[in-house]
């Protein structure tokens, strides 16, 4: 529910009003039917439906549906894992599901004899589920899912035998999905990672002819991350393609910068003088530009690289032609302001034409790329890197006031009391009452009472869907085989994009499944209704008595995002002189800041729908963050510089600068973590701007960018510490943490009440 929670609050920004609640009901109603045609995907809904009903056919022409419906379910449960990037991430995946599925089908079957041990596994795995959200990515998915499966199984104890027949089948269903999904590897081999690639390009292409604004996040950030996760994987391969998509990333992320620093020329120059010639000449460079990044972006949607054009020679003909009248107007204005801004404007455009000139000669493939003598180094030491960060991540989440860790206890309590209810009670299919309760408690409330009611609504229409079709046709086998293929195209090619969608339609999938393998439907319509709402039900009533809002954790994500700046800031400072720029210099520094200012984007979002919220409260947290915005603004174009040659760390004065902006900005993280701030603790920035420049007067001029850029990131810090320094004075900040630090002892004693 993520992007439907980002697209929704986006839309609302700060319109949560203190005395009414109805901007917030505003905002869930458009997350409850927000259906995103990003997500749907007709050729993954036809493999993932072939992987699912061939198995069936094939158990029916063996006279084993039985066998044919495990392997089915195996298929069914993976495809979940099924996605459209690169084939190497995806198959490590699936497989991945593929094993846990088969080992959930055995623990769970083997598991049923003993009612108490499956209760046990159940609250075990549970728990493990809630703190697989602490890693985050496909992991908190995958252990649901394998979750659902154990307690499927666990319903219907079969002997050691059995039980390892049954996981065994299962995972040859999941093996089987997971070829279906790779199978065109060998011939359309780095198929997603262009894709990535094109997105990438037409989304600078759509900001390069945008005008920029400075309280915004960053030009396109979440397609430079899909980017960056798409090409991961190709660091240990050495073939020619793989190093020409790698380079043109490099080149799309030194594009990316170059362009934010134009733009913020442009920018500077219209604030100066509305009617300087020179931003005629800057905007209409950028349109041109725009132009190019397009036709690469298209180039790389192609099947095949294309050839130069004449019109390509011909744009970068015009942007040498614009870059000379910029030149002259340059020569012909004094020395001031405008003039040093024309003068760096020029220094960017020359820099931007030799990088769209390399990345369209990557894109139609005229250039030979030679491999780094180190990618096999650095990919390693990125996965080891990784596990490490993993592990440290669950580590850290280990106690109490981690909302990771309450979400975690209040899973394993919750799926414990559901399993123990439906042990209890005579309902039939009882088991999807814990089923309901894994698949709609989440983290935080926006996803919980969305998927809560999603969840019931859909499963009562969908319910009433299987009900009219068994009425109506009355279906034979062969007809129930193509319902099921119908019923598992729409719910992987539509149900991603809708959780409505989705809990409508495998409701009705469901049925079809146990009614091909004798089941009534009936009963089967009957039992899932009852236990589904019920599960529904309880969850949002557990998430009432113990909640875990968004409200609590917003200051934890800002000081994050702050942490990941300064990182960023500090590895642009001390990038050795003399040496380039390279992906183990700064790259790490680059992907936490984006995923760090992410993650505060999508809480700030998430807590607009909360209720309760305040507009005074969306409106401080959205001032903060476009401080933030001005700020790593600021810092991208000093990466602009460095990656063109500068060297920070050899300006006179910039290392007594850049230790006291860090020193504000590690002050500002620790008070919004509950440590004591007092005024005097902070340093005087705008004093240490103007000893920066004047140290830098003897070798630059006032105007030089990078005292430019440091006014502009002395401006943002120091508005950024108002901001920050009023947010955790107010009595809200305290209440916060108090509530933040209570809540553990609360929910316990109300759950068990």
């Amino acid at each position: 529910m993520a992007a439907e929670i980002n697209q929704a609050a986006t839309q609302l920004g700060t319109q949560a009003d203190s005395t009414s609640r109805s901007p917030t009901t505003r905002a869930l109603w458009q997350i409850l039917t927000h259906f995103d045609s990003t997500k749907v995907s007709p050729p993954r809904a036809l493999r993932n439906a072939i992987g699912v009903v061939l198995p069936l056919i094939v158990g029916f022409a063996l006279q084993m549906p039985r066998g044919g419906l495990v392997v089915a379910s195996g298929a069914l449960n993976v495809s979940y894992s099924d996605g459209s990037d690169p084939y190497a991430e995806r198959a490590r995946r699936m497989l991945a599901s593929s094993v846990i599925c088969g080992i959930a089908v055995f623990a769970g079957a083997i598991s049923g004899q003993h009612q108490g041990v499956a209760i046990v596994l159940a609250t075990t795995w549970a728990f493990i589920v809630g703190m697989s959200n602490a890693i985050g990515g496909a992991a908190p998915d995958l252990a649901a899912m394998s979750l659902v499966l154990m307690l499927i199984y666990a319903a219907q104890p079969l002997t050691p035998h059995q039980a390892a027949v049954s996981g065994v089948l299962a995972l040859a269903g999941g093996l089987f999905q997971t070829s279906l999904s790779i199978a065109l590897w060998p011939v359309r081999r780095y198929d997603p990672e262009r894709r990535a690639l094109a997105k990438f390009y037409l989304e600078l292409a759509n900001r390069a002819a945008t005008p920029l604004n400075p309280a915004s996040s960053p030009l396109a950030s979440i397609h430079s991350q899909q980017a960056q996760d798409a090409l991961s994987g190709l660091r240990r391969d050495p073939g020619p393609d793989s190093l020409r998509y790698r380079a043109l990333l490099d080149q799309g992320e030194r594009i990316r910068l170059t362009l934010l620093m134009l733009m913020r020329l442009r920018l500077r120059m219209q604030r100066e003088n509305q009617t300087y010639p020179a931003i005629d000449v800057v905007s209409g460079y950028l349109e041109l530009c725009s132009r190019i990044l397009r036709r690469i972006g298209e180039s790389l949607s192609a099947s095949a690289p294309q050839s130069l054009e004449e019109t390509d020679i011909q744009a970068l003909h015009e942007l040498a032609q614009l870059s000379a009248r910029l030149r002259d107007l340059k020569a012909a204005t004094t020395p001031s302001f405008l003039g040093a801004v024309a003068r760096d404007a020029l220094f960017q455009m020359d820099a931007l034409s030799g990088q769209l000139r390399a990345a369209l000669d990557l894109a139609k493939n005229d250039i030979v790329i030679d491999k780094p003598a180190d990618s096999q180094t650095s990919a390693q030491l990125t996965w080891s890197e990784n596990a490490r960060a993993r592990i440290e991540t669950l580590r850290a989440n280990l106690h109490l006031q981690s909302s990771i860790f309450r979400h975690a206890l209040r899973l394993a309590t919750l799926v414990a009391l559901g399993d123990i209810i439906g042990r209890s009670v005579s309902w039939r299919r009882s088991y999807w009452l814990p089923i309901t309760i894994v698949l709609v408690l989440k983290p935080e409330f926006t996803s919980t009472f969305t998927r809560g009611t999603l969840r019931i609504v859909g499963t009562v229409v969908g319910l009433l869907l299987a009900t009219g079709l068994f009425h109506v046709l009355h279906p034979s086998t062969a007809l129930e085989i193509i319902l099921i293929f119908v019923f598992v195209f729409l719910l992987r090619c539509l149900g991603p994009a809708n959780y409505g969608i989705f809990g409508t339609v495998v409701s009705g999938l469901i049925v079809l499944l146990l009614a091909i393998n004798g089941v009534s439907p009936r009963d089967v319509i009957w039992a899932r209704g009852v236990n589904t709402v019920a599960g529904g039900l309880l969850a949002l009533l557990a998430y009432w008595l113990w909640p875990t809002w968004e409200r609590t954790r917003v200051s934890e994500r800002i000081a994050q995002l702050l942490d990941a700046y300064q990182s960023y800031l500090h590895a642009l400072s001390y990038v050795a002189a003399g040496e380039s720029v390279t992906t183990r210099q700064l790259e790490p520094a680059r992907r936490a800041a984006r995923m760090a200012r992410a993650n505060l984007e999508n809480s700030i979002d998430r807590l607009s729908t909360e209720p309760g919220t305040t507009r005074e409260q969306m409106d401080q947290l959205n001032a903060a963050a476009a401080s933030s915005h001005r700020f790593i603004h600021a810092a991208m174009a000093l990466d602009a510089m460095v990656s063109q040659g500068a060297t920070l760390s050899t300006v006179p004065g910039w290392e007594i600068f850049s230790s006291r902006v860090e020193k504000t900005i590690s002050l500002l993280t620790s008070a919004l973590r509950g440590a004591r701030t007092m005024p005097r603790d902070f340093p005087d920035l705008r004093e240490e701007h103007r000893l920066l420049l004047k140290e830098r007067s003897s070798t630059a001029g006032p105007f030089d960018a990078i005292n430019v850029e440091a006014d502009r990131m002395t401006n943002s810090v120091n508005t950024l510490a108002e901001q920050i320094m009023q947010w955790v004075r107010s009595p809200e900040f305290a209440r916060l943490h108090k509530m933040n630090f209570d809540a553990s002892a609360q929910g316990i004693e109300k759950l068990a009440r």
